[in-house]
Protein backbone atom coordinates (compact mmCIF):
# COMPACT_ATOMS: atom_id res chain seq x y z
CA UNK A 1 0.00 0.00 0.00
CA UNK A 2 2.97 2.56 0.81
CA UNK A 3 4.43 1.81 -2.79
CA UNK A 4 1.37 2.53 -4.35
CA UNK A 5 0.61 5.88 -2.58
CA UNK A 6 4.37 6.58 -3.08
CA UNK A 7 4.01 5.97 -7.03
CA UNK A 8 0.49 7.95 -7.35
CA UNK A 9 2.77 10.56 -5.22
CA UNK A 10 5.77 10.54 -7.23
CA UNK A 11 3.50 10.45 -10.43
CA UNK A 12 1.57 13.53 -9.62
CA UNK A 13 4.32 15.32 -8.68
CA UNK A 14 6.35 14.61 -12.22
CA UNK A 15 3.30 15.76 -13.76
CA UNK A 16 2.82 18.80 -12.40
CA UNK A 17 6.50 19.41 -13.27
CA UNK A 18 5.55 18.84 -16.71
CA UNK A 19 2.38 20.76 -17.24
CA UNK A 20 1.15 24.29 -16.26
CA UNK A 21 -1.70 26.15 -17.03
CA UNK A 22 -2.08 30.17 -16.50
CA UNK A 23 -3.69 33.02 -17.89
CA UNK A 24 -2.02 36.39 -19.61
CA UNK A 25 -2.73 39.68 -20.36
CA UNK A 26 -1.49 42.91 -22.16
CA UNK A 27 -1.39 45.27 -25.13
CA UNK A 28 -1.49 45.12 -28.74
CA UNK A 29 0.23 47.12 -31.17
CA UNK A 30 -0.95 46.68 -34.56
CA UNK A 31 -1.43 47.65 -38.20
CA UNK A 32 -2.15 46.84 -41.45
CA UNK A 33 0.62 46.59 -44.33
CA UNK A 34 0.29 46.07 -47.68
CA UNK A 35 0.50 48.07 -51.02
CA UNK A 36 -0.94 51.23 -51.33
CA UNK A 37 -2.44 51.12 -47.63
CA UNK A 38 -1.03 53.77 -45.29
CA UNK A 39 -1.94 53.58 -41.57
CA UNK A 40 -0.61 53.81 -38.07
CA UNK A 41 -0.33 51.63 -34.92
CA UNK A 42 -3.39 50.76 -32.86
CA UNK A 43 -3.35 50.43 -29.63
CA UNK A 44 -5.44 47.60 -28.10
CA UNK A 45 -5.78 44.54 -25.70
CA UNK A 46 -5.70 41.02 -25.77
CA UNK A 47 -6.00 38.44 -23.08
CA UNK A 48 -6.74 34.21 -22.30
CA UNK A 49 -5.21 31.30 -21.40
CA UNK A 50 -1.65 29.27 -21.84
CA UNK A 51 -0.78 26.07 -21.35
CA UNK A 52 2.91 24.81 -21.45
CA UNK A 53 3.69 21.09 -21.70
CA UNK A 54 7.52 20.31 -21.25
CA UNK A 55 9.29 17.98 -23.80
CA UNK A 56 13.01 18.30 -22.74
CA UNK A 57 14.67 20.10 -20.29
CA UNK A 58 15.06 23.55 -22.26
CA UNK A 59 11.81 22.75 -24.85
CA UNK A 60 8.44 23.48 -23.47
CA UNK A 61 5.43 23.97 -26.57
CA UNK A 62 2.93 26.45 -25.16
CA UNK A 63 -0.44 26.60 -27.27
CA UNK A 64 -2.83 29.44 -25.78
CA UNK A 65 -6.37 30.61 -26.77
CA UNK A 66 -6.80 34.06 -26.68
CA UNK A 67 -9.12 37.38 -27.47
CA UNK A 68 -6.89 39.43 -29.68
CA UNK A 69 -8.15 42.87 -30.56
CA UNK A 70 -6.14 44.33 -33.81
CA UNK A 71 -6.49 46.56 -36.75
CA UNK A 72 -4.96 50.06 -37.63
CA UNK A 73 -4.91 53.54 -37.21
CA UNK A 74 -6.13 55.26 -40.34
CA UNK A 75 -4.72 58.87 -40.68
CA UNK A 76 -6.59 60.19 -43.67
CA UNK A 77 -9.84 62.35 -42.72
CA UNK A 78 -13.52 60.71 -43.30
CA UNK A 79 -11.96 57.09 -42.56
CA UNK A 80 -12.65 55.31 -39.52
CA UNK A 81 -9.98 53.24 -37.63
CA UNK A 82 -10.20 49.63 -38.53
CA UNK A 83 -10.89 46.65 -35.62
CA UNK A 84 -10.84 43.55 -36.02
CA UNK A 85 -11.98 41.03 -33.52
CA UNK A 86 -10.01 37.62 -33.27
CA UNK A 87 -9.91 34.42 -31.48
CA UNK A 88 -6.60 33.69 -32.09
CA UNK A 89 -4.53 30.19 -31.09
CA UNK A 90 -0.64 30.35 -31.21
CA UNK A 91 1.31 27.43 -30.68
CA UNK A 92 4.60 28.49 -30.16
CA UNK A 93 8.12 26.41 -29.19
CA UNK A 94 9.52 27.95 -25.93
CA UNK A 95 12.87 27.27 -25.92
CA UNK A 96 14.82 28.27 -22.40
CA UNK A 97 18.02 29.95 -23.28
CA UNK A 98 18.78 30.28 -19.41
CA UNK A 99 17.66 28.90 -16.43
CA UNK A 100 14.00 28.34 -16.95
CA UNK A 101 13.63 32.38 -17.11
CA UNK A 102 14.86 33.71 -20.76
CA UNK A 103 12.71 32.00 -23.25
CA UNK A 104 12.66 32.25 -27.01
CA UNK A 105 9.39 31.39 -28.56
CA UNK A 106 8.09 30.88 -32.19
CA UNK A 107 5.57 29.16 -34.10
CA UNK A 108 2.30 29.61 -35.82
CA UNK A 109 -0.63 31.27 -34.95
CA UNK A 110 -4.34 30.56 -36.09
CA UNK A 111 -6.47 33.77 -35.79
CA UNK A 112 -10.28 33.36 -36.41
CA UNK A 113 -12.25 36.67 -36.82
CA UNK A 114 -15.27 37.22 -34.40
CA UNK A 115 -16.29 40.90 -35.88
CA UNK A 116 -15.32 44.09 -37.40
CA UNK A 117 -15.97 47.64 -36.82
CA UNK A 118 -16.38 48.20 -41.11
CA UNK A 119 -18.20 45.86 -42.47
CA UNK A 120 -19.45 47.17 -45.37
CA UNK A 121 -16.66 49.69 -46.43
CA UNK A 122 -13.55 47.12 -45.70
CA UNK A 123 -14.35 43.08 -45.60
CA UNK A 124 -12.03 40.98 -43.27
CA UNK A 125 -11.51 37.40 -44.22
CA UNK A 126 -12.20 35.07 -41.58
CA UNK A 127 -9.29 33.45 -40.77
CA UNK A 128 -5.68 35.06 -40.55
CA UNK A 129 -2.85 32.54 -40.46
CA UNK A 130 0.74 33.84 -39.42
CA UNK A 131 3.65 33.89 -37.96
CA UNK A 132 4.81 34.28 -33.87
CA UNK A 133 8.58 34.89 -32.70
CA UNK A 134 9.11 36.79 -29.40
CA UNK A 135 11.08 36.49 -25.37
CA UNK A 136 9.60 35.89 -21.90
CA UNK A 137 10.91 35.53 -19.09
CA UNK A 138 9.65 34.11 -15.70
CA UNK A 139 9.96 36.70 -12.97
CA UNK A 140 8.69 34.40 -10.49
CA UNK A 141 7.96 30.83 -10.72
CA UNK A 142 4.13 32.29 -10.97
CA UNK A 143 4.51 35.21 -12.84
CA UNK A 144 5.70 35.61 -16.37
CA UNK A 145 6.07 38.81 -19.06
CA UNK A 146 6.44 37.92 -22.69
CA UNK A 147 7.13 40.43 -25.92
CA UNK A 148 5.99 39.03 -29.11
CA UNK A 149 5.76 40.13 -33.00
CA UNK A 150 2.87 38.38 -34.87
CA UNK A 151 3.56 38.54 -39.00
CA UNK A 152 0.19 37.91 -40.89
CA UNK A 153 1.27 35.44 -43.95
CA UNK A 154 -2.47 35.21 -45.64
CA UNK A 155 -4.60 38.53 -46.54
CA UNK A 156 -6.46 40.04 -44.17
CA UNK A 157 -9.20 41.74 -46.00
CA UNK A 158 -10.81 40.65 -49.03
CA UNK A 159 -10.73 43.46 -51.45
CA UNK A 160 -7.22 44.56 -50.53
CA UNK A 161 -3.72 42.94 -50.13
CA UNK A 162 -3.06 44.04 -46.51
CA UNK A 163 -1.68 41.73 -43.44
CA UNK A 164 -1.72 41.93 -39.91
CA UNK A 165 1.48 43.69 -38.36
CA UNK A 166 1.02 43.09 -34.21
CA UNK A 167 3.38 43.74 -31.54
CA UNK A 168 2.03 42.36 -27.82
CA UNK A 169 3.46 42.58 -24.70
CA UNK A 170 2.02 40.66 -21.85
CA UNK A 171 2.21 40.08 -18.14
CA UNK A 172 0.99 36.55 -16.83
CA UNK A 173 0.34 33.91 -13.86
CA UNK A 174 0.94 30.47 -14.09
CA UNK A 175 -0.67 28.20 -11.61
Amino acid sequence: MVCVLFLIFGLSTSHAQMFKFGLKAGANFSTLEGNNFEASNYTNIHFGGVVEVKLFENLSIQPEFLYSSQGAKIDQAGFEDINFNYVTVPVLAKFYLTSKKLSLEAGPQFSFLLNQNLEDQFEAETFDFGAAVGLGYNVTEHFFVQARYVMGLTEANKDAEVTNRVVQLSVGYMF
